[in-house]
């Protein structure tokens, strides 16, 4: 599409660069760029995340497993022309100062997360520490960035926000192999489709057992307790104390002390 047509189709759908940010992990500053005809050809790759959105019928079309999913929102926003043909070598062929995840063979940027996602994340990381070392758990608790090879293959290559693994670990490994048994993941505007959609698909079907979503802007944490409960997740706010599943509820979680701790980020 042209610059005049993705103009005249956003105008059509009655999209705000906001929503299509979210819906396609494109930066908003970009979007500006493309619909004001000010990008250059780097921005090329974005247009292909846009095309998919706007040409489709349904943005959200997925079966109630997730199992197969048409959505537009997992396309990458900065997908290169051989798709899905990305291998771990080139992923370690990188330059180390360029941040990516690599999901079935697509490269995702990675943005540098805003300070009170960074702020949550090391409160998220004492408490669930604190649990594990009060509660006597084998389990070890780890933070992005670190590399887990979730499928156990050459085409992804994820880094949770934070994750936690309940079997040995060696240290001096590159990367974890397989699957955590806990996942987490706390969204911002040019992850959120990702987190919701493609990691659910991915960790709920690489065998990951519980994964978290926190939502900074709702006040929101979702469950998700795959062995018991697939894809329903239990909807939690910042105010509560959350169960942690896999500990059998012997760890909990209190968003009420950390919402203390943020809460003058949102004044």
């Amino acid at each position: 599409m042209t610059t005049q047509e993705l103009r005249h189709r956003k105008l059509e759908l009655g999209l705000s660069n906001l929503e299509i940010s979210r819906r396609t992990g494109i930066p908003v500053s970009t979007l500006e760029k493309i619909f004001s005809g000010r990008a250059s050809s780097p921005y090329t790759r974005a247009s292909i995340a846009l095309e998919s959105l706007f040409s489709a019928d349904d943005s959200y079309s997925f079966g109630s497993d997730l199992s197969i999913m048409n959505v537009s929102e997992t396309l990458p926003a900065y997908a290169f022309p051989e798709k899905g043909q990305y291998t771990l070598e080139d992923y370690y062929a990188l330059p180390d100062d360029r941040r990516v995840e690599l999901i079935d063979g697509f490269f995702y940027d990675m943005a540098a997360p805003y300070v009170i996602h960074q702020r949550i994340l090391s409160l998220l990381f004492y408490q669930f520490l604190e649990c594990t070392r009060t509660h006597g758990s084998p389990c070890t608790v780890l933070i992005s960035p670190c590399d887990v090879q979730l499928d156990r293959d050459n085409k992804t290559m994820l880094q949770p926000d934070l994750f936690i693994l309940c079997r040995p670990l060696d240290i001096r490994a590159q990367s974890i192999p397989g699957a955590p048994d806990l996942t987490l993941e706390i969204l911002s505007p040019s992850t959120r489709s990702k987190d919701m959609l493609l990691k659910l698909s991915k960790y709920q079907h690489a065998g990951v057992r519980e994964y978290w979503v926190v939502d900074p802007d709702a006040g929101e944490v979702y469950v998700y307790f795959f062995e018991e409960k697939g894809v329903d997740p239990e909807i939690c706010t910042f105010k509560d104390r959350i169960p942690v599943h896999i500990s059998g509820g012997e760890c909990q979680i209190d968003f009420s002390e950390i919402y203390e701790d943020v809460k003058r980020y949102y004044e």
